[in-house]
């Protein structure tokens, strides 16, 4: 056995991932094997989520150096959409940026969600190790997951600016300060409040039913997107109040982590990533 330098793994990395991605087609199109069957969903409670949670953070607790050097992307990539839309004239779409991670963060975890897994069995890993994902069967299924994602997040800041346009007019606001004082001051301002907080709320309710155990269960198995966002949808039909809670847990905690420039996002994200990876075994039978 021989230790590669890192030009070496990044170049098998790279092409095992690649592969993953040529073969990600069939996870998308092609039946699934015999060991792919439509999951079973369990019932879950408030107290399940405590201990998901608790789960989390002894993960993050393991291996906290590592993944907060791993989810300093997080932050620095909040503040360059923060800096985006303070210098490109678009003030009023700082909001539905930083509310954004809440659509993309099951995708954003996904390295989490493997470390969890790894750590399960029992398995000695480093932050590297979560890019293991990239050797996943399911690659592929994961990627595409992720894409439609990304596409909701997009639609959402369309909409969202469709939304300003139509209560505060086509102008965009001068400064930080005459934008916040249009909103809390102003009829139209409260338009924009209750209206935009409705239609992201839809937007996070979609995001979460066909997200919030599809990620982990494409690692764990070998089955197609449509089945893990059916699977994720039923998990969240059959526990509409754990569900909701774990929702309004997931938004606190990544609004929380965007209040101070996105910096507490590199605690947050991987607290709510490995539990997660949790969540998905109490909810999804083994």
């Amino acid at each position: 056995m021989t230790i590669r330098n890192p030009v070496e793994w990044g170049s098998e990395t790279f092409r095992q991932g690649t592969h993953a991605v040529n073969t990600g087609g069939h996870a998308i199109y092609h039946q699934e094997d015999i060991n792919s069957l439509v999951p079973k969903i369990c019932r879950i409670d408030t107290a399940d989520l405590r201990n998901v949670i608790r789960k989390g953070l002894e993960d993050f607790g393991v291996y906290r150096t590592d993944v907060i050097f791993l989810c300093l992307i997080y932050p620095v990539v909040g503040l360059v959409l923060a800096r985006a839309a303070f210098g490109g004239d678009m003030l009023q779409l700082l909001f539905p940026l930083a509310s954004g991670f809440a659509l993309i963060g099951p995708f954003a975890a996904i390295g989490l969600y493997e470390m969890s897994r790894r750590r399960e069995e029992g398995i000695e890993i480093g932050w590297a190790d979560a890019f293991g994902v990239l050797r996943s069967p399911s690659f592929g299924a994961i990627l595409a997951l992720g894409l439609i994602l990304m596409a909701v997040f997009v639609l959402w800041l369309l909409v969202a600016q469709g939304i300003y346009s139509m209560t505060m007019g086509p102008d965009t606001p001068d400064s930080i300060g005459a934008f916040l004082r249009e909103v809390f001051t102003t009829g139209a301002g409260w338009a924009l409040i209750i209206l935009g907080c409705g239609v992201g709320f839809l937007f996070a309710v979609f995001a979460l039913s066909i997200s919030v155990v599809s990620f982990p269960l494409l690692l764990d198995r070998k089955v197609s997107v449509t089945t893990a966002m059916w699977t994720s949808m039923r998990a969240v039909a059959k526990n509409p109040g754990p569900m909701a809670v774990w929702g309004m847990i997931v938004t606190a905690g990544l609004v929380l982590g965007s209040i101070p420039l996105f910096v507490g996002l590199a605690i947050v994200m991987p607290v709510l990533g490995h539990a997660t990876w949790h969540l998905y075994r109490k909810v999804v039978k083994a």
